[in-house]
């Protein structure tokens, strides 16, 4: 099943999870550190008042506010994007459209930050991201690959475990989140 498909289908759960995932992985161009975010995990747990997410974000936005403005590069762009467009609630009609936009801009951010890529973020042609999420891979470089991958794969673990599959999702974030902050390491060097 594709991405589109895997959002569509998906429940507020995985959509609040999923958009989550796609933040939470982009933290490392925020600022953030590993814990930033634990507490929006915390609140889609089974049993947890739905509530306190907005409080929480609120938060964690205040937390991150302080590296915003003209000096961020479109990569920081597009992750505060995703923090600023999240819902106040993790449910309603808002709650599907943040999560497929943070799936497209967290696509973006890996293909801006490929080390293979072009200045303008493209590798090769213009590597499509809709088609990427349809399905159509070829021609994708290694990291937006990953990052499409474990997209898929944290939707498909809340669709299969429900609130069971938070802590497996958490996992495979905090895994591309580390890929990340080193892509970003490893660029803030050849800068330098």
């Amino acid at each position: 099943m594709s991405l589109v498909e895997l959002i569509s289908q998906a429940d507020e759960r995985g959509l609040a999870a999923g958009g989550l995932a796609c933040l939470d992985r982009c933290l490392p161009l925020l600022g953030g550190d590993d814990e930033t975010l634990r507490p929006l995990w915390g609140s889609l747990a089974e049993g947890a008042d739905p509530g306190t997410w907005g409080t929480i974000l609120e938060q964690v936005r205040d937390k991150l506010s302080g590296g915003e403005g003209a000096g961020e590069d479109a990569a920081a762009q597009l992750a505060r994007s995703m923090l600023t467009a999240a819902p106040a609630e993790p449910s309603g009609d808002g709650l599907r459209a943040w999560a497929d936009a943070c799936s497209v801009a967290s696509l973006r951010i890996h293909r801006l930050l490929d080390p293979g890529a072009d200045s303008d973020g493209t590798v090769g042609d213009a590597e499509p991201v809709d088609a990427h999420r349809e399905g159509r891979t070829d021609g994708m470089s290694p990291l937006v690959a990953a990052e499409l991958r474990r997209q898929i794969t944290v939707l498909e673990l809340l669709a299969e475990h429900g609130a069971a599959g938070l802590r497996p999702a958490l996992e495979v974030s905090t895994e591309g989140r580390r890929i990340l902050r080193a892509v970003v390491s490893r660029r803030a060097r050849g800068r330098g």
